[in-house]
């Protein structure tokens, strides 16, 4: 390939087959949502554990599990814009730290309280690590695989979340339960150690920033025949003024950014709805209580699996048209399936649909905001996007409570949480329509990116 002293960064990553620099970096992204996904959940495998330490009832450890939700949406607010001004690599590092220090911290609470404050500040390491990892992929994804390449990460928090599954029969009966929430912080420190070493700096937040010098030796990492001692790197961006947050609301990006947060808040309050309380409305209908775990674990094998499927489909058909057709096919099955669930073939299909609709579909909703959005503001709007679902999780474990308590019947619940799955997809197809306008726009002034934007156009 010939040398040129003017490097466009976004042509030269699409232009060249992958690196294994850029390998490395998705691999250490990986790790960083496979911890994550192990923290987030660490609590529920030993909340019995904690009741007989603590002597607590199930109530009085709610607000507990509470505490470390609100932390993730919280984080996610604050860490998104902090990476778009400080660098993904930066708030990465010290996320990841925060995570993990305070896990290790509460594995020597003393009480419920002190245990609850530390979850919170958990959480909030947790919200803000897992935005910026997707971030950093993102922008060292060549856009022809963006989807195929940043969807697997999707499944690093499953994976944390079932490594915590498997480990904590040992590790709960040979160490007792403070042994789960140490491994939580000794993982995150060490894995904080080689982010430090080896996981580098977005270089397109390097060229924003002018930092020239150190986009210069990330640029020649990834293609070194290519890049001259002299190069001038840059990006196909609008420049972005003002604060990152209210650029989110700027005129020509605001509908869409109200779309995406609309999506993520009614997709995670399905997905949190049946993460708690699926196994119970399934045992209500008459089923046994082995059969509707194995129902439950094939609806999360979905969302896992999903995110593959759906990531895969998304780099060759319109993307929104495949996340909200996916959000539509779950809407359905949810809709009918306490009629399908007395015939076992059909259910299992159903919930693994309704799986692949719902996580899976997330998934594809986070791998469009981080494509919606510029790289002076995409860890911003990656993260507020998470936030607003984030916000929903917590709503949907809460209203699933509700209903029970309210002596709601499970073909009712199953309908009515199929309303947020529809409201979803409605959203996802607006939001084709809203970008098949910008890039009407955008043809009919002749250019080539559309502002404010950054994706391609021949990605809307």
């Amino acid at each position: 390939m010939s040398v040129s002293r003017v490097v466009n960064v976004r042509s030269m990553i699409n232009d060249r087959p992958m690196s294994a620099f850029q390998i490395r970096t998705f691999l250490l992204c990986f790790l960083v949502l496979f911890l994550d996904g192990y923290d987030t959940v660490v609590l529920g495998y030993i909340a019995p554990a904690l009741k007989a330490h603590f002597g607590a009832s199930a109530a009085q450890l709610a607000p507990v599990f509470g505490a470390g939700f609100f932390g993730l949406a919280v984080g996610s607010f604050l860490f998104g814009p902090l990476a778009d001004r400080f660098g993904r690599k930066t708030v990465l590092f010290v996320t990841v730290i925060l995570f993990g220090l305070v896990s290790l911290m509460s594995a020597w609470a003393t009480s419920l309280e002190t245990l609850l404050v530390l979850r919170f500040i958990t959480g909030l390491g947790l919200g803000g690590a897992m935005p910026n990892a997707y971030t950093l992929a993102v922008e060292y994804s060549p856009d022809r695989m963006r989807s195929t390449l940043v969807a697997p990460l999707g499944c690093g928090i499953s994976a944390g979340g079932v490594f915590g599954g498997l480990i904590a029969p040992f590790m709960i009966k040979t160490f007792g339960w403070h042994s789960m929430l140490i491994v939580g912080g000794i993982l995150p420190l060490v894995l904080a150690i080689v982010l430090r070493l080896w996981l580098p700096e977005s270089v397109r937040f390097l060229v924003t920033k002018g930092r020239q010098n150190e986009a210069r030796k990330v640029m020649h990492r990834i293609a070194p025949a290519s890049i001259v001692a002299d190069a001038e790197f840059t990006l196909d961006e609008a420049p972005v003024r003002g604060f990152p947050v209210s650029g989110l609301l700027a005129r020509g990006l605001r509908t869409g950014s109200l779309l995406l947060w609309l999506t993520a808040f009614m997709a995670l309050l399905v997905v949190y709805f049946l993460g708690n309380w699926l196994t119970i409305l399934v045992q209500d209908t008459g089923v046994s209580f082995d059969r509707a775990s194995m129902m439950t674990a094939l609806y999360l094998t979905g969302n896992g699996l999903g995110a593959l499927f759906l990531g895969f489909l998304m780099d060759r058909i319109n993307p929104q048209y495949v996340v909200a057709g996916a959000f539509l096919c779950a809407a359905a099955s949810l809709a009918s399936f306490s009629y399908l669930i007395h015939v076992p073939a059909v259910a299992l299909v159903a919930l693994f649909v309704t799986g692949v609709g719902t996580g899976g579909a997330m998934t594809g909703t986070s791998i469009l905001s981080a494509g919606y959005y510029s790289t002076a503001m995409r860890a911003t709007g990656v993260a507020w996007t998470l936030g607003m679902g984030r916000v929903g999780s917590i709503v949907g474990s809460m209203i699933g409570g509700a209903m029970l308590a309210a002596h709601w019947a499970p073909n009712l619940m199953f309908a009515a949480v199929s309303a947020p799955v529809a409201i979803a997809a409605v959203s996802v197809f607006c939001l084709a329509i809203v970008r098949h306008k910008i890039r009407l726009s955008t043809d009919a002034s002749d250019t080539h990116e559309i502002p404010g934007n950054g994706e391609t156009i021949s990605n809307t």
